[in-house]
């Protein structure tokens, strides 16, 4: 049931899109900041808009340093926990402020100053949040590359930020391997045209890294010989951080995100989509390296005054399926917030969820973002848990919600495969080829009315026609997702996927992704992928990339015809549903997302390269072989 005129959802999301100044003037007046803002929001030109422009803050002393001014300096800010090295680490949020400072003298001493870049290349242990918070503390701006990128992809990035320092570790560690950090640095700034001026290691006894003399330090060492640094004011329109997303072209897009929009907007988030309220344990199960450790490790968490884990180890065989559940149930979790692609390895380890020895009474909510959320996951997250299982829906380019079941204002009745209502502040529309709005239930392209709200990118770094090329060109007026659905009758958007992921069939525009949550409802199946691959008479069919549960055996012909049989009930003969293989794996990146343009690729017999965010390369030539071997390989 939709949230009903007067309730507090409709209420809210109707200030925010009527009246954004007041509203958003409200939300940024719950901050510390050094100089409180007057111009709310201006318009530039017909593709930029500025928030708070003439505020003054600074990120890191709102994260920390106003926690302790509140008297809250002994409350718990950052738990680490570590089951691939078996450690385990509390900061209070004083102990972790004197820690920012003392590194910010670091950076200081080597001459980062306001609007400086730093390149943070590591793994998931506090010194990765410090170092962050660190560079904010300066009005410098980080640039966080996920830990074991490669060479080549962190030599572009330093090439694009042109960082003055680069803050590393000796090695990551995975499940049963160490992935040595300092040779991939090296060969990347020797592939690199900019030189970073210095590099600080952080070395892990697991693995010592080899120095270079005159430009590496030793993070131990430049820390004990380091004066703590002050909070640098900014203005709330310089930026805090660049981060690098996946672009068409394959050159990395440099996200920029502000400052005092960010801060508003994200401690907004906390308390209208999270419900999340000082003091709460909040773990985002994510990494540093994507937009998910920005926004809900790192900064929201502590803006608020919650207490964020950092977890380094995986959803299982970190020791086990119940690696989530341990965690939980150790630190009185209130609020969980992970990927499908974790849940659905939990369900494929341990299906029935073991959960008797576990203490769960704590978690008040199951958060589901970074990819689509299928119904056959979301159901099992919520009958096994038996809490809320809250799916919503963003971008690296928002940085927070789009979309949400906004747990803070009103919770509503859940549809599985929806991301719920529009947030507060978005104002989102289907549009078509055209731009013309869609009506409830009719499929195209999701957009969101300019202007965006505070928080989401303000341009690409040192690409501002790329930003205006990518995302706004495509819809004048509007911010281009880049994902398809629909809002029904009642107002849930339903997001169907990349809008290349539609497929045309005889002339019928339809989703693989209606067609995953059909195929994924099988009882054998754990996941799935369902791709278009070409067919001469129709244009394109559907193919589906299944991984069947652990234990399970079905033959395969029969599991294919079981599979069509649903697809046909459910969509009709028109979705042309015949194909179905079982694959030993999924080809993903390391933040759980199918590589599904790669396995269109391959499937059209054109190149391909396999990219550096994917998490395991074998399963790549495994399934070209087996397509090949099927005769599902179009031969151009």
């Amino acid at each position: 049931m939709a949230s009903t005129a007067n309730s507090p959802y409709h209420n809210e999301y109707q200030r925010a899109i009527n009246a954004p100044e007041p509203f958003w003037q409200q939300q940024a007046a719950k901050l510390n900041w050094y100089k409180m803002p007057r111009s709310i929001l201006q318009q530039q030109d017909a593709h930029h808009y500025q928030w708070f422009s003439d505020g003054v803050l600074n990120t890191a002393y709102l994260a920390l340093d106003t926690h302790i001014e509140q008297g809250r300096g002994e409350q718990t800010a950052l738990i680490y926990d570590s089951p691939v090295t078996n450690s385990k680490q509390q900061f209070s949020y004083r102990e972790l402020r004197n820690e920012v400072a003392q590194f910010a003298g670091v950076l200081k001493a080597l001459g980062v100053s306001k609007g400086d870049r730093v390149v943070i290349y590591m793994p998931m242990i506090p010194q990765a949040a410090i170092a962050m918070l660190a560079v904010a503390r300066l009005g410098a701006v980080h640039s966080v590359v996920f830990g074991g990128f490669s060479a080549h992809e962190l030599a572009m990035r330093i090439d694009d930020a042109k960082p003055k320092v680069v803050v590393s570790a000796s090695c990551g560690i995975e499940i049963s391997k160490l992935i040595a950090y300092k040779p991939l640095l090296d060969d990347a700034i020797s592939k690199a045209e900019h030189k970073p001026q210095h590099c600080i290691i952080y070395q892990r006894p697991q693995l010592l890294a080899t120095m270079q003399s005159g430009r590496d330090l030793d993070w131990h060492q430049a820390m004990a010989a380091a004066e703590s640094a002050p909070c640098v004011p900014v203005k709330a329109t310089d930026p805090l951080y660049v981060l690098y997303t996946s672009g068409t072209t394959g050159k990395p897009k440099g996200v920029v995100r502000d400052n005092g929009g960010h801060a508003a907007a994200l401690n907004y988030s906390m308390q209208a989509v999270y419900n999340a309220k000082p003091g709460d344990v909040f773990w985002a199960a994510s990494d540093v390296g994507w937009v998910v450790g920005h926004s809900y490790i790192v900064y929201g968490p502590l803006i608020a005054g919650c207490t964020s884990i950092l977890y380094e180890g995986k959803p299982v065989f970190t020791p086990d399926a119940g690696a989530f559940w341990r965690v939980c149930a150790e630190y009185k979790v209130n609020i969980l917030f992970a990927a499908p692609t974790a849940f659905r390895a939990i369900r494929k380890e341990d299906p029935d969820a073991a959960l008797q020895r576990y203490d769960l009474s704590a978690l008040r909510a199951v958060f589901v973002a970074g990819e689509r959320l299928d119904p056959a996951t979301y159901q099992w997250v919520a009958e096994k848990l038996q809490k809320p299982v809250i799916d919503h829906w963003w971008q690296t380019e928002t940085g927070w919600p789009i979309a949400a079941n906004p747990a803070g204002l009103e919770l509503m009745n859940a549809k599985p495969g929806s991301a719920t209502v529009p947030v507060p502040g978005f104002n989102v529309q289907i549009l078509d080829d055209s731009g013309k709005v869609l009506r409830a239930n009719e499929q195209g392209f999701i957009a969101i009315a300019l202007p965006l709200p505070p928080g989401c990118l303000t341009t690409i770094w040192g690409n501002d026609e790329r930003f205006i090329a990518g995302y706004l060109d495509s819809f004048p007026g509007y911010y281009a997702s880049g994902d398809g659905g629909y809002i029904d009758e009642d107002g849930y958007l339903f997001v169907m996927g990349r809008t290349d992921d539609v497929i045309n069939v005889a002339g019928h525009r339809l989703s693989t992704g209606e067609m995953e949550q059909i195929v994924a409802n099988h009882p054998a199946i754990a996941e799935c992928c369902v791709i278009g691959i070409h067919e001469a008479i129709k244009g394109q069919q559907p193919l589906a990339l299944v991984l069947l549960k652990n234990g399970v055996e079905i033959d395969e012909t029969i599991l294919e015809a079981e599979l069509v049989a649903m697809v046909r009930q459910e969509i009709g003969a028109l979705a042309c549903f015949k194909k179905a293989i079982v694959v030993k794996r999924l080809p993903k990146t390391r933040s759980g997302k199918i590589l599904r343009k790669l396995l269109r690729q391959i499937a059209d017999g054109s190149e391909y390269s396999v990219p550096s965010t994917i998490d395991d390369p074998a399963s790549i030539a495994e399934i070209a072989q087996l397509m090949t071997s099927k005769g599902l390989v179009n031969q151009p």
